[in-house]
């Protein structure tokens, strides 16, 4: 059993090596470590990714990622080191912080660069499932290595893809275009983003009002479209 769980673990250090692009970190990838960890959900985040907190944040937005609030985040800031809710709490005391029921448990991992905590992957478990434990920390900290590395090498090459044109929209709303270029459903998105597939089509319909279009592709050819031409008066110009 424990040669089986270990070639699972070499496959994803091999699908992280083989991985193209941050979009295919995020989606089918993290796909494949989510299933691995049996969770309920799971994300790659960025640190500049995440939403800034003000008066119209959701509390409980707020509360989660609220330092004060949230002692498994702080954990993971402070230490950059994995970390899963009873390592640093009692049973049962993270359900009263967060009352989520398909946050039951959850588990985090550092992304880091050049000393710098940049990021991190995130999987939660329905409450009724058992939660994390030490074999799943030592697992998370080998990927997050891997991880890390990755993304390091991807940061630094040249994008392949046509990039697109983001002027009149938000960070969050440039990732969700980004992933519908690559012809991820809303449930695909809401995985890789680690929010809601009702929080992806409602950015969706604000993102179509922004843009004067009414489907997925005549978004994409718009802001595709956007680029080349300003591409093509770049190159004329010089």
């Amino acid at each position: 059993m424990q040669l089986t769980m270990e070639n699972s673990l070499q496959c994803l250090f091999q699908a992280i090596a083989k991985a193209q692009d941050e979009s295919e970190l995020r989606q089918p990838v993290m796909a494949q470590v989510g299933e691995y960890f049996a969770a309920t959900r799971w994300g790659l985040m960025f640190l500049d990714e995440f939403p800034t907190v003000d008066a119209n944040t959701p509390g409980i937005i707020r509360l989660a990622l609220s330092l004060d609030h949230n002692p498994v985040l702080r954990y993971l800031v402070e230490r950059h080191a994995p970390v899963h809710e009873e390592v640093i709490l009692p049973p049962g005391v993270w359900q009263t912080i967060c009352p989520r029921a398909d946050h039951g448990h959850v588990m985090t991992g550092p992304i880091v660069h050049n000393g710098q905590l940049v990021g991190g992957i995130a999987f939660t478990r329905h409450r009724d499932n058992s939660a994390f434990d030490a074999q799943n920390l030592a697992d998370l900290s080998a990927l997050c290595l891997h991880l890390s590395t990755r993304l390091a090498a991807l940061r630094v090459q040249p994008i392949a893809l046509p990039t697109l044109n983001y002027d009149k929209l938000t960070s969050r709303e440039s990732q969700i275009a980004e992933l519908v270029a690559q012809g991820l459903t809303s449930a695909e998105i809401g995985a890789a983003l680690w929010i809601t597939e009702n929080s992806v089509k409602q950015a969706l319909k604000r993102m179509f009002r922004k843009l004067k279009v009414s489907s997925r592709a005549e978004m994409v050819a718009q802001l595709a479209g956007r680029e080349a031409g300003r591409s093509s008066s770049q190159i004329s110009a010089m």
